[in-house]
């Protein structure tokens, strides 16, 4: 692709790219925004994002859905329900998101066996 795009747009990603394409790579961080995903990812996502956060020894985390209608707010709590280290979750105080945003407590990292 040209970086001499008339229209100022020198972005290189292929537009046509499907669920097929590459994964991103994200750093690991205690909040994960779930706005700039697919609402078909969400699910995927968020448990592997639990996965290296619990791997990386983060106790809390706070997923960032939305307020919308909910739909993406019940994905993300049907993921955190199932995983089996997850201690608890609920809305986020109103200063970090209010329910918009969903809190989950996780248990700590189990040390390896010997």
């Amino acid at each position: 692709m040209s970086t001499d795009d008339p229209n100022g747009d020198d972005d290189d990603r292929d537009p046509d790219a499907g669920p097929d394409a590459d994964p991103v790579t994200l750093p690991i961080e205690g909040v994960l925004d779930l706005h700039s995903f697919q609402p078909r990812e969400v699910a995927s996502v968020v448990e592997e994002y639990l996965a290296e956060a619990h791997r990386a020894g983060y106790r809390e985390v706070r997923i960032i859905h939305g307020r919308g209608v909910g739909v993406q707010r019940e994905i993300v709590r049907k993921v955190l329900a199932r995983t089996p280290f997850v201690r608890s979750f609920q809305d986020a105080p109103p200063g970090r998101g209010g329910w918009g945003a969903t809190v989950a407590e996780l248990a700590p990292d189990d040390p390896p066996n010997p």
